[in-house]
């Protein structure tokens, strides 16, 4: 006799999960909002796994996993907005009904400052294909209210969202690229970088909107980190492509402490001589100056610059990571 029927709520998500039996997720789900912190956390976990397996699934729980970002539990909220940016980041479409609900999170200032992070995270992947969504003028203000924000990992996700709506439409930023210029000297370098990437994708479909940055870009050449460097000399370029004085780079700018670092400055370096030197209008690096281009490299780099150096150093403060432990650092608290 089959007694699923009569199994705990918790019980039956489990092993609807496992069945991929989606509708009968959705009815747990229902029920699991009165349950119980621990049983509600351990079926959001439970989400987040199918989030990661089969994202593509996730649109028809939508309705019922939506809630959750409301939980009393901000553990339970913050599970939630993980398993929305798992799904966003490899389906968007199925994530796009939830931009309201995620907005709300991310401009509700009395919320956990993680939630608010993973809220823009999420975001940010869904407006990569649908950016009228998401890019409305309150979402955009909160991004850019956010930069200023003390926790480096919540400005990370926010530049982070701002440089995805930049790529998933280049105009929605344009008449900001000042307010985006500001914060080019933030301390942390993802968000240096996350933003001159930002600039950068506006000027490949309006250069001259770059004139308000070039001051910050230019000071962005001497940045420390070789990636930063590079996707400003690519900014540069175009806005010198676009009508700009031509800009004088130093060798400096070169230096770099990996190959794919010097590989990556180098190609936009010599993109932005070209363009100082009046060469034609076509790219000498293939890619480079692009809005394709800066999408497909993009990922890349922020790999690179997150990934552990050679001597087990956290590369975001410079701690010794310990072995073994959480890819997290124990300092800073950045993912790495």
């Amino acid at each position: 006799m089959d007694d699923t029927r009569h199994a705990p709520p918790l019980e039956r998500l489990v092993e609807a999960v496992e069945n991929r039996a989606y509708e009968a997720v959705s009815g747990s789900l229902g029920e699991l909002r009165t349950a119980s912190t621990e049983d509600r956390k351990r079926a959001l976990r439970e989400l987040r796994r199918l989030a990661d397996d089969r994202p593509t699934a996730f649109g028809s729980l939508l309705p019922a996993v939506t809630p959750f970002l409301t939980d009393d539990d901000r553990a339970a909220r913050l599970l939630t907005a993980k398993a929305l940016v798992a799904v966003a980041e490899a389906a968007p479409d199925a994530v796009a009904p939830a931009v309201p609900s995620l907005a709300e999170r991310l401009a509700d200032e009395d919320e956990f400052y993680y939630v608010r992070a993973r809220s823009a995270e999420a975001l940010g992947y869904v407006a990569l294909e649908h950016s009228d969504a998401v890019a409305s003028p309150e979402v955009l203000a909160d991004l850019r209210v956010g930069l200023s924000f003390d926790e480096p990992e919540v400005k990370q996700k926010l530049a982070k969202a701002l440089e995805c709506v930049a790529l998933g439409d280049p105009g929605r930023l344009r008449h900001r690229v000042s307010t985006l210029a500001d914060h080019l000297d933030d301390r942390d370098e993802l968000v240096r970088y996350h933003l001159c990437t930002a600039v950068a994708v506006v000027g490949c479909d309006a250069p001259d909107s770059l004139a308000e940055a070039r001051a910050a870009l230019s000071a962005r050449l001497a940045d420390e980190n070789a990636f930063v460097r590079g996707r400003a000399a690519e900014a540069l370029g175009l806005s010198v492509r676009g009508g700009g004085e031509a800009v004088r780079v130093p060798d400096s700018v070169l230096d770099a402490e990996s190959d794919e670092a010097a590989e990556f400055v180098a190609e936009r370096v010599r993109f932005l001589r070209a363009a100082s030197e009046g060469e034609s209008a076509e790219s000498p690096v293939e890619g480079v100056g692009s809005l394709a281009g800066v999408r497909s490299t993009t990922d890349d780099a922020v790999d690179e610059m997150t990934s552990p150096d050679v001597d087990g150093e956290c590369p975001h403060c410079g701690i010794d990571l310990p072995e073994g432990a959480p890819p997290m650092c124990p300092s800073c608290g950045a993912p790495y």
